[in-house]
């Protein structure tokens, strides 16, 4: 017998989650604000992704797809900005990763998938139609987040940038979770807690 992604997440620590997300971007914002250096601070996010993948890994046994999708573009970008010391690459990590989750998302609602399921881990159970829609608000969401990345970081300072990524990305995507809400209530049958 195989556990499901829901009986896997509900086993794990409520903690972890958070750690894997957010300690990396902290670490990061933290690393920038005290050095003002976004070299450094992107060996820090680098090396603080790496210990929450492994922490991951040890405490769940397993990592989450999407962080492990972010863990290696902001290994490749971060690299990249390392190697050359041009703080370009890691400014067009968000993007990048933006338009992936768009780009994988729209190619499964072209071949009449729904992607975007699995990643609530069965904590919402709605008709398909209801989960296409929403999977075209998230394409439309990470699309806009990817263009709105681009405007910020060719037009504003490294440290505008670092701001925003940290809080106005992060924000911008709590009140697009926010805002779904109404549609996920509507058409759940089994409601989100």
């Amino acid at each position: 017998m195989t556990e499901t992604n829901t009986q896997i997440e509900k086993s794990e620590p409520k903690w972890l989650k958070p750690v894997v997300d957010y300690v990396p971007l902290i670490a990061f914002f933290g690393a920038y604000k005290y050095s003002d250096d976004i070299i450094l601070a992107t060996k820090v996010i680098i090396g603080v992704t790496v210990i929450a993948i492994i922490v991951s890994l040890l405490v769940a046994r397993r990592v989450p797809i999407m962080p492990l999708v972010t863990a290696i573009v902001i290994g490749v970008f971060g690299g990249l900005t390392i190697y050359f010391q041009d703080e370009t690459f890691i400014k067009m990590k968000p993007t990048i990763i933006q338009s992936a989750f768009a780009i994988v998302l729209g190619t499964g609602l072209m071949l009449k998938r729904v992607w975007l399921k699995p990643l609530f881990g069965g904590a919402v159970d709605m008709p398909d139609k209801a989960w296409r829609t929403l999977t075209l608000r998230f394409v439309l969401f990470f699309l806009a987040s990817a263009v709105l990345n681009e405007v910020v970081w060719r037009t504003q300072s490294t440290d505008f940038w670092v701001n925003f990524k940290v809080f106005g990305l992060m924000g911008f995507t709590f009140i697009f979770i926010i805002f779904q809400m109404p549609f996920i209530n509507k058409h759940a049958t089994h409601k989100p807690e």
